[in-house]
């Protein structure tokens, strides 16, 4: 397997990705793997009996940090030393001064040697909401609209640290919900619902990202952006966000998993105390 090549996939991957993400356990996730291969770089190693042994998304934001994520090995493949070379390929080419992604206590041991160290902890929530009495009906934010996705790109890479503009807009286009918070001199806070599936293949609501001046603003948009969803949600928060993991657990979610946010190189860029949701796990 150590000489197996490494390659570029493309599109036309995607249902040798899926598959190996069922092999693994996790959902079918169709759409995000779509919106991987249109911002990032997905690597794999095929498998010589065929269909896909292994694989690897990095997404690059200009020169500062690369999120890694979707690493897979195929459980006929484990502990052959494919995870590490994907890995040290993926941040190879990066090009960047740092690299961020979140650990399984699988993978963990294995990014350690790689170098990389923690920084926080990471629960993906999920479930029904469920109201609770007296729960605020007056929204804090309204729908945004086309005009604000200059400055919702502008809030977002200032947060952020690098620009994001191509994953925005790309969210603009596919999300179920954006909405935005105005103060006096603008918009200072938005957040996203999008669509994808969960394990057995049913409607699942990804929350997220959701940037916000302060835990309170947060927690408020939050609950706008919720009071549109319908079922199944999935919201990843990390536990440093006491307000937001009040929030989740009052409204009936549960933990589905938790990861270990991990860095290697330089730390990461922006204002981090205001980016309270990622994007996904895969994108951060």
């Amino acid at each position: 397997m150590r000489d197996l090549p490494i390659r570029r996939l493309g599109v036309d991957d995607l249902p040798g990705c899926l598959l190996l993400a069922e092999d693994r356990g996790w959902s079918r996730e169709e759409h995000k793997w779509r919106v991987i291969f249109g911002t990032g770089v997905v690597y794999g190693v095929d498998d010589p009996d065929g269909g896909l042994a292994a694989t690897v998304a990095a997404t690059s934001y200009g020169g500062a940090v690369t999120a890694i994520g979707m690493m897979l090995v195929a459980r006929r493949h484990e502990r052959r030393g494919l995870g590490a070379r994907l890995m040290r390929h993926a941040m190879d080419h990066a090009g960047t001064e740092g690299t961020w992604l979140t650990a399984t206590e699988f993978g963990r041991p294995l990014y350690e040697r790689l170098g990389f160290r923690a920084i926080g902890r990471l629960s993906s929530y999920q479930g029904t909401l469920k109201a609770l009495p007296g729960d605020p009906s007056r929204p804090v934010s309204r729908p945004m609209d086309a005009s604000d996705l200059p400055a919702v790109i502008a809030l977002d890479a200032e947060v952020f640290g690098v620009p994001r503009a191509g994953l925005v807009t790309l969210l603009s286009s596919f999300s179920t919900s954006m909405r935005v918070v105005e103060g006096p001199s603008g918009i200072t806070a938005y957040g996203a619902t999008w669509q994808t599936r969960g394990a057995v293949g049913e409607p699942l609501t990804v929350v997220g990202p959701l940037v916000a001046g302060d835990g309170e603003t947060a927690v408020a948009l939050l609950a706008d952006l919720a009071a549109g969803v319908e079922g199944a949600v999935r919201i990843d928060v990390e536990h440093r966000w006491a307000g937001l993991v009040g929030w989740v657990e009052e409204h009936g979610l549960g933990t589905a998993f938790s990861t270990t946010v991990m860095i290697h190189g330089a730390d990461l860029p922006g204002d981090r105390d205001r980016l309270f949701l990622p994007f996904s796990i895969t994108h951060g």
